[in-house]
């Protein structure tokens, strides 16, 4: 039991796929507004646990999309994929109408006119978008809370962490809240909450969603937007939706390989991968390495071709990361540094003034960094075909805990050098997918991160796919844990 005397896991993970779900409304044995109230139930029995939904539009106008959906499928109409899907966005995209916080109190009452281009897809797509997913004050760091919304909880101990930025989005997935949520990340803001919640977050390759209405800001390209799901055949299918060139993006990427490429069930065959239990020298806890060691024998049984290697080639990434992220921060939030600096927390005033400080000559520095490393870091492609290495350096630490100060007594000098394993990938516009990988003796997830050559999102989406398949660790109660009933979604 948990101090304040919940249990540690208080539900099992939901059985309905996205996909099962979509399978059940075509069919007509599930109908919208049935699966609409159903998922305001388990917001309203989850929700209070969790807080991984910030803000809900009200229930009687969902009630009414939903309805919209039913009536149209039963006059015959054509619907699009994912229509009558409830979805959930996380707090940082703009919403047509709904309250995009950004989870700052300079935000506190913004309503936008118009959505995220991403967002636009998914709503054309027929999903129907119910609310918003909490997030840290301007996605800073990789724990989700924010002086308007409180702290988000890991759904398998509430008294730990669910990681962020899109810590609300893994939560929500994982306590059965919706089907399907983005994310994005910068620095691992997708895959540290994935790892920590036990779902499936994937940063796809740079340019593959478009980033609308931010295309004219150079240094926060860094920052993606990605699918996150309960399993890899739901984050494929919302990937779909959400990825396609845009005209207005100059750097954004056709469909490509997901148009064309085998299905996920048709696993890759013969595939050498590398495996770096200790990235570019980082420190990772034990209870991760040790979760991680059991995780490569299930790939090793499907691929028994895997190399250790030290991942050496990454060395000094941290560094041209801090720098291209604090440009980000300066572009993205410099406006508001002067006028707003007393609504802002300590880290994100930090990260701004260390932006508008850099120099000419340092932002150079680190671009010419990053050729160096992005051509030693791609040349590992011609020996492999995926690399694997951990997702986080730690097990999800309690909530009161800003971020780790330590790890195996190593200092962490800022409060997000404890996620350089997700980090240290950023500027290299690679896939990178967070896998349920186990748990530890505590009943904690463990993620284990699937790193591909650029723009081949799919093919990390089928060697997930194939390990998910063998492992089933998505669908699989944390150990020693009671279980209690799920509702339908």
């Amino acid at each position: 039991m948990s101090e304040d005397g919940q249990n540690k896991s208080q539900f099992s993970p939901p059985p309905a796929r996205a996909v099962d779900l979509l399978d059940a409304l075509s069919s007509g044995e599930l109908s919208a507004v049935s699966l609409m109230q159903k998922t305001y139930d388990r917001i309203a029995q989850e929700n209070p646990r969790i807080n991984a939904i910030c803000t809900l539009v009200p229930l009687e106008q969902s009630l009414e999309a939903a309805q919209r959906v039913d009536d149209a499928r039963k006059a015959g109409q054509t619907l699009p994929k994912l229509a009558g899907l409830p979805l959930a966005i996380k707090d940082l995209a703009d919403t047509q109408g709904i309250l995009t916080t950004q989870g700052s109190p300079i935000h506190a009452r913004q309503i936008p006119d118009v959505d995220s281009l991403f967002v636009s897809r998914l709503k054309d797509a027929g999903g129907i978008i119910i609310g918003k997913t909490n997030t840290p004050e301007f996605g800073a760091g990789s724990h989700t809370f924010n002086p308007l919304f409180g702290v988000t909880r890991n759904p398998f101990d509430p008294q730990k962490t669910a990681g962020g930025s899109s810590g609300g989005a893994a939560a929500a997935l994982a306590s059965g809240m919706v089907a399907l949520a983005d994310g994005s990340d910068m620095g691992g803001s997708l895959r540290n909450p994935a790892a920590f919640c036990n779902i499936v977050g994937l940063r796809p390759s740079m340019g593959r969603i478009p980033t609308i209405p931010k295309t004219q800001e150079t240094f926060s390209r860094m920052a993606v937007e990605g699918p996150m799901a309960r399993t890899v055949e739901d984050c494929a299918m919302m990937l779909r939706v959400m990825a396609g060139a845009d005209k207005r993006d100059p750097r954004s990427l056709d469909m490509g390989a997901l148009n064309t490429s085998p299905t996920l069930t048709d696993a890759p065959e013969n595939l050498r991968l590398a495996w770096a239990p200790n990235p570019a020298g980082l420190p990772i806890e034990p209870a991760v390495s040790s979760v991680l060691g059991a995780a490569l024998l299930d790939m090793q049984h499907l691929y028994p071709a895997i190399e250790e290697i030290d991942l050496s080639e990454l060395k000094g990434a941290m560094e041209i990361f801090n720098v291209l992220r604090a440009a980000a921060f300066a572009e993205g939030l410099g406006y508001l540094y002067h006028s707003h600096q007393g609504k802002m927390k300590a880290t994100v005033i930090d990260n701004i003034k260390l932006g508008l400080e850099l120099t000419s000559d340092s932002l150079a520095q680190a671009e010419a960094q990053r050729a160096s490393l992005y051509h030693g870091m791609t040349s590992l492609f011609d020996r492999f075909d995926y690399l694997l290495l951990p997702v986080t350096q730690v097990m999800p630490f309690q909530v009161e805990l800003e971020y780790p100060t330590t790890i195996n007594k190593e200092v962490m000098n800022s409060y997000i050098d404890w996620m350089s394993s997700c980090c240290i990938l950023s500027p290299f516009d690679v896939p990178c997918l967070s896998i349920p990988a186990g748990f530890n003796p505590d009943g904690l997830p463990v993620g284990l991160q699937i790193v591909g050559r650029p723009g081949d999102d799919w093919g990390v989406l089928r060697l997930a796919y194939a390990f998910q398949q063998h492992t089933g660790h998505w669908q699989q109660p944390p150990p020693h844990t009671g279980e209690v009933p799920h509702g339908s979604t």
